[in-house]
């Protein structure tokens, strides 16, 4: 019985994985939710994007922190913008490997750069990790 069972989650996973996209370009739209652990502080992150073509998706953010670095506010809001390579790595659909580049505000402008990985468990909601000038880790969904 219990394999059995394994085998039909096997199965019916298999079959989420094989229609979930990561990235599908042009109008691809995500939400993201986050644990911010390094940067200007500790905290939570929010993030949008919106694909305008086959590679490149925009959007933007804020993070808000519980214990900001003494130099910086508690908050940090951003545009970005990404450079999604999964299709040209021949990664899985259901993975994504993207660099991107910010810029935003916080006791002044600044400037960014990450690398990002995305991570999709069905066809809606997925996992994600960036690391670079600031980073986050947490979960999105596909809108």
């Amino acid at each position: 019985m219990k394999k059995l069972l394994f085998t039909a989650v096997l199965t019916l996973l298999s079959f989420n994985f094989a229609n979930a996209q990561a990235y599908t370009g042009s109008g691809d739209q995500k939400v993201s939710l986050g644990l911010v652990p390094w940067g200007y502080g500790t905290g939570l992150s929010a993030i949008y994007d919106y694909g305008i073509s086959d590679i490149i998706s925009v959007g933007g953010g804020g993070e808000f922190y519980f214990g900001g670095k003494e130099d910086h506010d508690d908050f940090y809001i951003f545009g970005r913008a990404n450079f999604h390579l999964g299709e040209m790595l021949n990664m899985p659909s259901n993975m994504d490997l993207y660099p991107g580049l910010d810029i935003g505000f916080n006791s002044g402008i600044g400037l960014g750069a990450h690398l990002g990985f995305r991570y999709l468990f069905s066809d809606n909601i997925g996992a994600y990790i960036e690391a670079g000038s600031r980073g986050s880790l947490g979960v999105f969904i596909n809108l």
